[in-house]
């Protein structure tokens, strides 16, 4: 234990800061989108992250969002590990046969409204995956979409902005 603390100690903070000419943005959109959560929700909007199938690109830009230097809380942005506590469901990759199931559960198992984002170009349109033996193609074969964020994967100022035009 004390050998990992000395390493600890030793190596420092290794996170970059978030470059200068992205925190003006960052800035903007957060504003915007906190706004939007108080008008709105009432100061808290509840996401449930679902995984329909995808390389994990997507997912780690998510976390992206939710990690100290973008944030995300501090414009009442909060994730759940329940669907039925969710205000919208952030759906990444092409929808795989084994996931189609619980796909549907889980937007059955949120209360209405239903806001529904496909991250990813492969949940958008089923990506470099398409249709295929393994995978249905986009989140909207499966379940209804409000709002589609593309790239490959998202930035996660594109996130915050795609979160912002769902619930605008």
């Amino acid at each position: 234990m004390i050998r990992i603390l000395k390493q600890i100690f030793r190596t420092g903070i290794v996170t970059e800061p978030l470059p200068t000419e992205i925190i003006p943005e960052v800035e903007e959109v957060g504003a915007k989108l906190e706004e939007a959560v108080r008008k709105r929700f009432r100061g808290s909007l509840t996401i449930r992250q679902v995984d329909a199938g995808s390389c994990n690109g997507c997912e780690l830009e998510i976390h992206a969002i939710n990690n100290p230097i973008y944030n995300c809380e501090r414009f009442g942005v909060h994730f759940t590990a329940s669907p039925r506590f969710a205000d919208m469901l952030l759906v990444t990759g092409p929808v795989t046969h084994n996931m189609e199931i619980a796909l549907r559960r889980t937007y059955n198992a949120t209360p209405p409204p239903k806001i529904v984002v496909a991250v990813g170009d492969c949940g958008c349109n089923g990506g470099i995956f398409g249709e295929s033996y393994a995978s249905l193609g986009g989140i909207d074969k499966v379940i209804p979409v409000n709002v589609r964020i593309h790239g490959c994967p998202p930035t996660p100022v594109a996130l915050l902005q795609g979160i912002l035009k769902a619930i605008e």
